[in-house]
């Protein structure tokens, strides 16, 4: 009866650790984000949480000088994520402009 107990036990962990550790041959990624995209995603949050943060304030959440120091921490970062993005933008922009002045091409 025990060596039968042990065999189910045996057969159930074999399953659990096949079941838990077994990689598909093809693994299904989502799209690879890049610089640009991250900072557009982050963008979004840091102005939810400005609206998210004046709504609290208006509430009565947060006394005026938190309100203020955090409303003044979240738009400088919303400032440098605009830039940032500005600036990835504009390179991406002028590539293509470089690579057909490299070539001989007329622009």
């Amino acid at each position: 009866m025990t060596l039968v107990v042990a065999a189910a036990c045996a057969l159930v962990t074999i399953g659990a650790l096949f079941y838990v550790f077994y990689l598909p041959g093809e693994l299904h990624l989502g799209p690879q984000k890049t610089r640009l995209s991250y900072l557009r995603e982050r963008k979004e949050a840091v102005y939810e949480n400005l609206r998210d943060l004046n709504f609290e304030y208006k509430a009565g959440k947060f006394p005026d000088t938190d309100y203020q120091a955090m409303k003044t921490s979240l738009e400088e970062e919303a400032a440098a994520i605009l830039a940032e993005i500005a600036r990835l933008e504009e390179a991406a922009a002028a590539a293509p402009a470089s690579f057909h002045n490299k070539r001989g091409a007329r622009v």
